[in-house]
This record gives C-alpha cells, structure tokens and sequence, in this order.
C-alpha cells in the first residue's frame, strides 16, 4: 500500500485492504497485557507483528519474553517501545526497544529485579521516546517520573515525596509541546501539569469527580482528554475544567460491570481508541458514539483468534493526536 493511500485511509477510517502488513499506518497497537504480548493489527483483525509469549503463565522475562506489558509505543524505524510492569507474583521490571524481528537494541530495567538504583525500576507502567532521543518513564512502584538517555544515564526525576506535588502510583507522563510533563497520577484521581523548568511548578490540575485516572493526553486544541479508570469512563475537559465529552465503557451489550478502561487516545479524524481493559477488547469510537472497530471479544478473555486477555493500551500507528510524537530516527 502506498503511503499517500495509507494516510488517507487513516484519516478517513479503519483500512480494509488485505495488504496491509507491518507498520502500516492505520494498523493498531496493543498491550496484551495478562496474555504477555505485544501484537500489531490490521483493521481486518489480521495480526501481521507480535513479540512476547502469547501464554498467561509465563514468568519467564528474557530476550524474547515480557510479563504484563502496560504500555507499547511504534517508534522510527520499526522499532517498538515495550513496557514490561509484571505482576506480584512475577515481576519484570524493564522498558526495552526491540525490532521487527523482535530483538533487543535497547533496554533500561533489569529483569525481575525491582529497585530505584542505577538501571533499576520498580513496576515501570508507561514509556515515551522523546524527541531529543531519551526516554521519559512513569516508575511506578517508585512514585517517579525519569528521563534516562540511551547510555542509562538519569538526567532529571520528578517524585516528590510529600508536600502538594507528592505521586500516588502515577500511570503515565506525556511530554508536551510546551515543555511541560503531564502526568496521570492514578491513586491521588487526578491530573497534573508541572513545568520542569520552574521548580516543578503545577501549572494545570483537575481532580473532579475522578476515581483511579489511568492516562491523560493533552489535545490540539488544549483540552484534556481522561482516562477515569474507577467510573469506567473516557472525559474530556476544557481548559476550564468544562466537561466537553465522557463515554461510559461499561454500559454496552455483554460489559463487564467494572472494565477499568485503561487507555484512550483521540485519533487525528475525531474518533477514540480505547483499551478496555477487564472488557478484553481494544474499540475505536466515532464522534457519534458508535464502534468503528474492535478487536477482542467483549467481556471474552483469551489468546485465540481475535481475543485478548486485558489489554491495557493501544495506538493507530502513524497517529500522534494529543501525545508525544517520536523523533523521526531512534
């Protein structure tokens, strides 16, 4: 498929061809999180990439493993950002980059250690390659935001440990165009925006009305898109605090009553891709609320044909609305 097709399919909808194959823009990106895989889709439900073990009872992280993936991001090249979180009884601890052929070229974390020490992390949730080539990590266990360079070196942290800007299990920073980092602070049900460049100031919070926040992004036009984990619900708000659009995950046909939806992102022709977690399904929802998309059964954990196993996010490949888009060479 040529790209100019591959980007008009992408604005305009889900791509239909057969064709499409690895890194399409317009295919989807999931976190298969308890079936320990990463794996990339085409609107057709054709799995065309995946890395990671497809069995819920691995405990095995290695060069070709990962437990309980939280958080996966395409970046150039290829490459693949990968977060390994693990679970109690399996930790793992790692943020890598693998290739199309699901090698290694990069790593921070060391499997099935947990710590706060050099190359340590302690239930790393959510990555981003930054467009100055480093890598920004929500460390979760470790109430922390870092930023660590390809060479693992620690170049700033943010993890106060009292005080109005203190972390409860943060679930996600995104680094904005501004140069600010907007954090999902899950346990503290909200959502803040500190200027790393002043002291670590909050300069934007919103806490109304939230239970269990599981992700934010920041949209084109300023407002906040919210991923409300404890209401089952995806919220946008204003500038002001406004509520512009909610959607309640765990109100359709077969829902789990709790879902604990854990990741949505506005794609760039208006529609919402969700990840609903304890749904087991990956959706894409049009303005109008209707699903455009979906792939995994609801409320249907398993590793078959088109099943996932709570799947914890999900991206369009070649869509950067609202988050921080990597640089265009790892």
């Amino acid at each position: 498929m040529r790209l100019t097709l591959a980007i008009g399919l992408l604005l305009a909808g889900p791509a239909v061809a057969d064709e499409v194959s690895f890194n399409e823009p317009g295919n989807v990106l999931i976190s298969d999180q308890f079936n320990n895989r990463a794996l990339e889709v085409t609107r057709n439900h054709r799995i065309v990439w995946s890395f990671g073990s497809n069995d819920p009872s691995l405990c095995n992280p290695g060069p070709h493993a990962v437990i309980a993936p939280n958080d996966v991001e395409r970046l150039a090249q290829g490459l693949t950002l990968i977060v390994g979180t693990g679970t109690a009884t399996c930790p793992d601890n790692r943020v890598i980059v693998v290739d199309q052929l699901g090698r290694i070229v990069w790593q921070y974390g060391q499997a099935g250690i947990s710590g706060a020490g050099p190359n340590q992390l302690n239930v790393p949730v959510f990555a981003i390659e930054t467009p100055r080539h480093t890598f920004l990590i929500t460390d979760q266990g470790n109430n922390r935001i870092l930023e660590v360079d390809k060479r693992h070196n620690v170049l700033y942290q943010y993890g106060p440990t009292s005080g109005p800007g203190a972390l409860n299990s943060p679930n996600s920073a995104e680094l904005l165009r501004n140069g600010n980092i907007l954090i999902a602070d899950e346990n503290n049900s909200r959502v803040i925006e500190i200027n790393p460049y002043r002291n670590n100031k909050i300069v934007f919070e919103y806490s109304m009305g939230l239970n269990i926040v599981a992700f934010a992004s920041r949209l084109p036009g300023g407002d906040t898109l919210i991923t409300d984990s404890g209401n089952n619900r995806i919220l946008e708000i204003s500038p002001e605090g406004e509520t512009v659009f909610q959607y309640f995950t765990n109100r359709g046909p077969n829902s789990n009553p709790s879902p604990n939806p854990s990741n949505a992102v506005r794609l760039a022709y208006g529609a919402t891709l969700i990840a609903d977690q304890f749904n087991d399904r990956v959706f894409i929802l049009t303005p109008d609320r209707h699903i455009q998309f979906q792939y995994g059964m609801t409320n249907v954990p398993g590793n078959g044909p088109n099943q996932l196993n709570a799947p914890y996010n999900a991206v369009v490949i070649g869509d950067y609305t609202g988050v921080t888009r990597p640089p265009a060479q790892f």
